[in-house]
């Protein structure tokens, strides 16, 4: 059965401060959707050596939940009038229903809740499709730079 699709008339996700039991939903999230890029990269992608239950622990992680099922996930660090995307996630089954965008929109809400006026992330310089994702919803490239070993690229977006 495919699973629930928010964009098209399924039920809608259920995004929610992580608890310490989405620990192991969250970190087989990561393995499904971030060993792909190790292939392409030559290595793990930074994201697969996070410490998940240190992020939820201080408040950091948002999950997205379809039918009380983990699907993907956010994390978001405050730095003042900023706030950091640090990694959102999709666990590739619910990929190409918008859930993506959802945390993303998500993290505008937060932003702006938070009284913060841009958004910054950060992606691999391999993860193509992601760059033309956040341009697409309108983040632009601030910079690139290697950083713990890593080619990212650095993207902003300021919130109106």
């Amino acid at each position: 059965m495919p699973p629930a699709d928010p964009g098209r008339g399924a039920r809608k996700p259920a995004i929610r401060l992580a608890e310490p039991g989405d620990l192991a939903a969250i970190q087989a999230i990561v393995e499904r959707a971030y060993t792909p890029y190790i292939a392409r990269m030559g290595r793990k992608p930074g994201p697969m050596l996070d410490d998940y239950g240190g992020l939820i622990a201080a408040g950091r992680v948002n999950v997205a939940t379809i039918e009380g099922v983990a699907a993907g996930f956010i994390v978001l660090v405050p730095e003042g009038r900023t706030l950091l995307l640090d990694n959102v996630a999709i666990d590739p089954g619910h990929r190409g229903t918008g859930l993506g965008r959802r945390l993303l929109s998500f993290a505008e809400e937060t932003a702006r809740a938070k009284g913060c006026s841009r958004i910054r992330l950060y992606t691999h310089q391999t993860m193509t499709e992601n760059v033309a994702l956040y341009t697409r919803l309108g983040y632009r490239e601030t910079h690139r730079a290697s950083e713990r070993g890593f080619a990212r690229i650095f993207m902003a977006k300021d919130l109106a």
